[in-house]
């Protein structure tokens, strides 16, 4: 199997982004391909885990490469895994009138089970508007 983090920037401006069909596309797509992993936005930042088998990862991320809802695309990590991290697609979204609490105790929960170097990124980017610190 095979796991893929990326980062990309929102072509929307502000909260605009099509989350709802970006969600509803992906699930569909995800369920055929038995891809899981996690997809959040903060509005402005897109953050990605997509994990599963080799080939379907390679087609999935083909996908998001080209897809013109997000730009300036960057890859963290791109390894082989054992065991997926992700049981379950998810998708975690907190707009600015959401309570912090609810919100960061739901990342925390979707990123209970992922290794640091999956979850650090999230992490850094939830609370310093970057991945990386």
């Amino acid at each position: 199997m095979r796991q893929i983090l990326y980062i990309s920037t929102s072509t929307a401006p502000g909260d605009k982004a099509d989350l709802a069909g970006i969600l509803e596309q992906s699930r569909h797509n995800n369920a055929i391909d038995g891809v899981t992993g996690l997809l959040w936005s903060d509005g402005r930042h897109f953050m990605q885990v997509i994990e599963g088998p080799k080939v379907s990862i390679s087609d999935t991320f083909a996908r998001i490469q080209v897809d013109t809802r997000h730009e300036q695309l960057e890859v963290l990590h791109d390894r082989p895994i054992e065991d997926r991290e992700f049981g379950g697609w998810s998708m975690a979204h907190r707009r600015a009138n959401d309570p912090a609490d609810a919100y960061d105790a739901q990342m925390h929960r979707l990123l209970s089970r992922a290794s640091p170097s999956i979850s650090k990124p999230f992490f850094d980017l939830m609370n310093n508007g970057r991945a990386g610190g």
